[in-house]
């Protein structure tokens, strides 16, 4: 019997090593906690609308085991056991996740809940991204997360390519030209969004400009303090108003219509109110693709790059 030589023993044992010792990928929540990502979660329950799409988008149906008890999009979501943190924490103990996806928000109020998470074993994970930059990041980390880091890079990408195409249309339209609007976060009080808010990229993506670019933002959150008074003091310049509806901001276009001194708005006497759905502006999925484009073709209806059914949808009115 050959021998093999003591030098291919010794190469052959220190790759095994260099395997066993490979630096895990490491991702820091916002909670600060730092998770070691030794091989893929496999067992996962996502808390939050936007953690479960993007799940969804890199292609983790099998590995996803649980959604919050609200979930609509993607319709297989429908399909996974719900899940809340009103819930006693052995529904998701026996349930046996290795991680449960929440946001800063059930962190902080829910500690108790999270606390036996953790004591149980499971990896709690807390995301939610504030601006556009952060959202590459945030898909990234589920990418880390999942093992599915090429699918994230992908999502970036494709996202990038619409932006940069979107943008270069819009570049060809004079500044003078571009349409100025307010765009409503929270109607009952008056909000606006930060300019730092995804929305905000949204809209200016799709080449509207942000009339309300004074506006105060509150704490570290993508909601701004505006006010009746701030909007009334623009009300001629205001070519459109845009308003998210969704359950931050249950509104009607009635509602806008006819809420008092609102009919010195231009927008509002021009019939230029529309109303958009909070999920493809303000959540940091892919969708909001699907937003730019419907802002765009509500702003400038002419752009015959959106005949069919994205422009015919764009300018529809609730």
């Amino acid at each position: 019997m050959k021998r093999i030589p003591k030098i291919m023993i010794l190469c052959g044992i220190f790759f095994l090593l260099s395997l066993s010792c490979a630096p895990a990928s490491t991702v820091v929540d916002r909670a600060g906690r730092r998770i070691a990502v030794a091989s893929p979660f496999s067992r996962i329950i996502s808390l939050y609308g936007a953690h479960t799409e993007n799940l969804f988008a890199l292609g983790l149906d099998q590995e996803i085991i649980g959604v919050g008890r609200n979930e609509k999009f993607p319709p297989e979501a429908l399909d996974k056991p719900a899940f809340s943190y009103h819930d006693d924490a052995e529904k998701f103990i026996a349930a046996r996740p290795d991680l449960v996806l929440v946001r800063p928000l059930i962190d902080r109020v829910y500690q108790e809940f999270v606390r036996k998470l953790e004591q149980a074993g499971i990896v709690v994970v807390s995301l939610q991204p504030v601006g556009i930059g952060d959202m590459y990041a945030y898909w990234r980390d589920l990418g880390r997360l999942t093992g599915r880091e090429a699918a994230a890079e992908q999502m970036v990408g494709r996202f990038r390519s619409v932006v940069d195409t979107v943008s270069a249309r819009v570049a060809k339209k004079p500044a003078d030209q571009r349409k100025r609007v307010y765009f409503e976060a929270i109607h009952q009080k008056m909000k606006t969004f930060s300019k730092s808010a995804i929305a905000m990229f949204v809209l200016e993506t799709a080449g509207g400009v942000n009339i309300a670019a004074d506006a105060d933002q509150m704490r570290q959150t993508n909601i701004a303090a505006y006010g009746k008074e701030r909007i009334l003091a623009k009300a001629g310049k205001i070519d459109v108003f845009l308003a998210q509806r969704g359950p931050m901001n249950p509104v009607t276009l009635e509602a806008i219509m006819t809420e008092p001194g609102f009919s010195v708005i231009k927008a509002v006497r021009e019939n230029q109110v529309y109303l958009i759905d909070e999920a493809i502006v303000s959540r940091p999925g892919p969708r909001l693709i699907e937003g730019i484009l419907r802002i765009e073709a509500i702003l400038y209806p002419g752009n015959t790059a959106y005949s069919g059914e994205s422009a015919a949808g764009a300018a529809a009115r609730r």
